[in-house]
């Protein structure tokens, strides 16, 4: 008996999933996270917008103190404060 082929996973590609923060220090310098707040990549801008929702005081823990939203290589706004 022949099974099916199980599909490979892969991840998305940039042009699949173009939205994307640039996560910034204080100085503007990027800031390297690890874990499960690393290079994430969105299909909209609203899950991103979402993601950081959801995820800024954990970013902010790891020392992001602002983010800048991408779509592929175009800067869309930001830097945006992750601070009161």
């Amino acid at each position: 008996m022949n099974l099916p082929e199980q599909p490979t996973f892969r991840p998305p590609s940039p042009a699949e999933r173009p939205w994307w923060w640039r996560l910034e220090d204080a100085s503007g310098e990027e800031v390297a996270v690890g874990g499960d707040l690393a290079e994430q990549r969105f299909a909209s801008q609203a899950d991103a917008e979402s993601w950081v929702g959801e995820t800024w005081s954990d970013l902010a823990a790891e020392g992001v103190d602002a983010v800048v939203l991408f779509e592929q290589d175009r800067r869309v706004y930001g830097p945006m404060s992750l601070h009161e």
